[in-house]
């Protein structure tokens, strides 16, 4: 799936998508995004020395995940409402595709939570676990 595609599921919208592809199966995803270097979020984190921030790779992963969620009708939006036991091994720079795989591990009710591991090449950058809520 291209961005296009993503945008046909997830309500996220530049500069807030984060994804440029993805890839799904069962219950397993495998995203990705290639920093540029111009991301808003580069800007200030850090002059001279630009770091994608945790937070923005936690998002990537959440949007990963929630696309694997697919509910009978398609009205319905997905929100991030839990991290758990994130780890942030190893920076991610300007001109690094990251590369997120996610699976879903456990389903009840709106909530949908999802082991996730985000690599640079083999390097592992961060790991955690993502719960998603479903709204419809």
């Amino acid at each position: 799936m291209d961005r296009e595609q993503i945008k046909n599921i997830l309500p996220h919208r530049e500069p807030m998508l984060l994804l440029d592809s993805i890839e799904l199966e069962n219950d397993i995803s495998v995203g990705k995004y290639t920093v540029r270097g111009d991301e808003f979020f580069l800007s200030g984190h850090f002059p001279g020395n630009p770091i994608v921030p945790g937070v923005i790779l936690c998002e990537m992963m959440a949007q990963s995940s929630c696309l694997l969620i697919d509910m009978p009708g398609g009205n319905y939006k997905t929100f991030l409402s839990g991290l758990n036991d994130i780890k942030i091994r190893n920076t991610v720079v300007p001109g690094d595709t990251v590369t997120f795989k996610c699976e879903r591990f456990k389903s009840k009710g709106m909530f949908h939570k999802f082991k996730c591991a985000g690599y640079v090449e083999d390097k592992l950058c961060i790991s955690g676990e993502i719960t998603c809520a479903v709204i419809q």
